[in-house]
């Protein structure tokens, strides 16, 4: 089923200087920009969960570190 969509003049301009070709249409551009959205948002999940894991991995360092100390009561003050 194909649609009409009503664009603005600017937003149609916008997208003409996005084609890399003069007969490729709105239709392949707009598909190519929601694949770049796609990408990137696959891209910022997966630097988000390599974040998650380092700071997961420094907190159980710590923790670690604390597991260690056993009395308080034989430090010197």
């Amino acid at each position: 089923m194909v649609t009409t969509i009503q664009l603005n003049e600017p937003v149609k301009i916008a997208l003409d200087q996005m084609k890399d070709l003069k007969k490729q249409t709105y239709e392949q551009v707009i598909l190519h920009l929601l694949e770049l959205v796609e990408h990137q948002k696959r891209e910022q999940e997966a630097l988000m969960i390599e974040g998650y894991k380092e700071i997961a991995e420094e907190s159980l360092k710590i923790s670690k570190e604390f597991e260690r100390i056993e009395d308080f009561g034989d430090w010197e003050w």
